[in-house]
C-alpha cells in the first residue's frame, strides 16, 4: 500500500507488525488482554529507538488507520445516520440499524470502532514520544512527527462524532481519563497546528516522502482540510473558512490500496455482503437528476434483509479492491465554506459556494464526483441555505463517515422526531472499556 524503496518496505515489515501490537498493548488499560508474545520479533526498544524503527511504525500507523478506521468508521455509524443498510441478519448489525435503546453497550462493531481509533492513538502517541530523541535526518523526523500529530488527530475526530466523551491519550499506566467531546475536538486541532507548524519549520526530507509517506496521500493540504472540518465541528466558523480557504482546491489526498492491502470497504460491502447502500442516498431531500448518483449507485430493485430497506449497489470509491479512498473530497472545503459563510451571516457568499457544487460537472472534479445541478433557486435564508448545505454533504459526501455528525450540527430531525435521520445522539461505551477503566461516564439516554 505504500509504495517507496522496496528494500525498505522489506526492512521496514517486521518494524511494522512489532508497532501495531506495541501500539496494541498500550490499551490493556482500555480492556481486551492481548497476550502477545512472539520471541523472533525484535523487542520495543528496537523499534522505538532506531530511525528504522520509528518510520516502520509510522507506515504501520497510517495502514493501520486505512484499513481498520475508514472501515469503521464509515459503515458503523452510517447505520446510524440511515446511509447503510443491514444486508445480512446479523443481531448485532440489526442492533445498530435500530438504534436507541436496542443498541447495547456489548455491540462487537462498537468496540471495533472505540478500539480501532484507540489504537491509531497509541501508535501516534508512539511516535510523539520517540521520535525527537532518535538519530535520523531532520526532514524526516518532521514528517514523521507531523502524520503522528494527524493521525492521532483524525482518530479523535472519528471518536468525538460517535461517543459524547473519549480519552485524549492512552499511553499512560492509569485507566485513562474521560474528556467532553469539546475538549476531544480542541485537542484535535491542537495536534493539527502542530503537525502544520512542524513541517513548516523542518521541511519534510525525500527520505520522508519516498519511504515513509503513503503513496497519493497529501500531507500539506490533508492538515488544513481538516482543520477546516474540525473548526466547523467546533463552531470556529472563520477559522474554518480560514483553513478551507488555505487548501488547494486541485489537490487530492488518498489511501492507495494493493493487492496484500486492499481497499477495506469492497472487502466488507462486496466480500461479507453485510452491508448496503441506501437508495437515494438515503434522504428525501436527493434529486432524482442529481448526476452524483450515478457516480455512488447503481439501481437495484432489492430491498435489504431484514429491515425491507430499498437498497442500491455502491460504486464511488468502494467497488474494487484496489480503488483508492479519498482522504477528504474537495468538495467538502466548499461546503465547509458555505455553511461558516451562513454561520457569519454573509448568505450571498454562501450561495456562491453552493452553487458551485450544484453545477460542477463530473470532469471538472479531481474524483469525479459532480451534481451537473441547476444553480440553487430556493430562499436565500440561513435556515434554508443549511439545509441545501445538508443535502448537497449528503450527496457530495456519500459514505465519507461524516453524515452523522452533520445531521446533528444541522439540526436535522433525530430521535424521538416524527421523521428521525438518525436513531442515536451518539453511542453507549463499549462494555470492555467500563469493565476495565471506572472512568467510563454513563452511557447516554439517546
Amino acid at each position: 500500500m505504500y509504495k517507496g524503496d522496496t528494500t525498505m518496505k522489506s526492512k521496514i515489515a517486521c518494524s511494522y507488525v512489532l508497532g501495531l501490537v506495541v501500539g496494541l498493548s498500550l490499551l490493556l488499560v482500555m480492556g481486551c488482554s492481548l497476550d502477545i508474545i512472539n520471541p523472533n520479533s525484535p523487542t520495543e526498544e528496537a523499534v522505538l529507538t532506531t530511525g528504522q524503527g520509528i518510520m516502520g511504525l509510522a507506515i504501520g500507523m497510517q495502514q493501520y488507520y486505512s484499513i481498520g478506521v475508514v472501515q469503521t468508521m464509515v459503515l458503523t455509524p452510517g447505520l446510524t445516520s440511515h446511509e447503510v443498510a443491514v444486508n445480512r441478519t446479523f443481531s448485532g448489525l440489526f442492533e445498530l440499524e435500530t438504534g436507541g435503546s436496542a443498541l447495547l453497550e456489548d455491540n462487537a462493531n462498537l468496540l471495533n470502532l472505540w478500539s480501532n481509533c484507540l489504537k491509531v492513538v497509541a501508535m501516534a502517541s508512539q511516535l510523539e514520544a520517540s521520535a525527537p530523541d532518535i538519530a535520523m535526518d531532520n526532514g524526516t523526523r518532521s514528517g514523521v512527527l507531523a502524520l503522528a500529530y494527524l493521525h492521532k488527530a483524525m482518530a479523535l475526530g472519528v471518536l468525538a462524532q460517535s461517543f459524547e466523551q473519549s480519552p485524549i491519550d492512552v499511553s499512560t499506566d492509569t485507566p485513562p481519563q474521560f474528556r467532553p467531546r469539546a475538549q476531544v475536538i480542541a485537542e484535535a486541532l491542537r495536534l493539527l497546528d502542530l503537525a502544520s507548524q512542524v513541517i513548516k519549520t523542518t521541511p519534510t526530507s525525500t527520505e520522508f516522502k519516498t519511504r515513509v509517506l503513503g503513496s497519493g496521500f497529501d500531507l500539506q493540504n490533508t492538515i488544513s482540510a481538516y482543520q477546516a472540518r474540525f473548526n466547523l465541528m467546533a463552531g470556529q466558523y472563520q477559522k474554518a473558512l480560514d483553513a478551507a480557504n488555505a487548501t488547494s482546491p486541485s489537490a487530492t489526498s488518498k489511501f492507495v490500496y494493493d493487492d496484500k492491502s486492499r481497499n477495506p470497504m469492497y472487502d466488507a460491502v462486496t466480500g461479507l455482503g453485510r452491508w448496503a447502500a441506501i437508495d437515494l442516498f438515503g434522504t428525501d431531500l436527493t434529486d432524482p437528476k442529481d448526476g452524483r448518483l450515478a457516480f455512488y449507485l447503481t439501481p437495484s430493485t432489492k430491498l435489504s434483509d431484514p429491515s425491507k430497506i430499498p437498497i442500491d449497489v455502491i460504486k464511488g470509491f468502494f467497488d474494487d479492491p484496489l480503488k483508492p479512498i479519498p482522504v477528504y473530497l474537495p468538495g467538502e472545503l466548499r461546503l465547509i465554506k458555505a455553511e461558516a459563510y451562513v454561520r457569519l451571516g454573509n448568505l450571498a457568499a454562501a450561495v456562491t459556494e453552493i452553487n458551485v457544487i450544484r453545477t460542477k460537472t463530473a470532469a471538472q472534479d479531481p474524483f469525479g464526483v459532480g451534481a451537473s445541478l441547476p444553480a440553487y433557486s430556493g430562499a436565500v435564508t440561513s435556515d434554508a441555505l443549511l439545509q441545501e448545505i445538508y443535502t448537497q454533504r449528503c450527496a457530495e459526501m456519500f459514505w465519507s463517515g461524516l453524515r452523522w455528525e452533520d445531521s446533528r450540527r444541522l439540526g436535522r430531525p433525530g430521535p424521538g422526531t416524527a421523521k428521525p435521520e438518525r436513531n442515536r445522539e451518539f453511542y453507549p461505551y463499549p462494555v470492555q472499556e467500563r469493565v476495565n477503566n471506572p472512568n467510563t461516564p454513563a452511557n447516554p439516554l439517546k
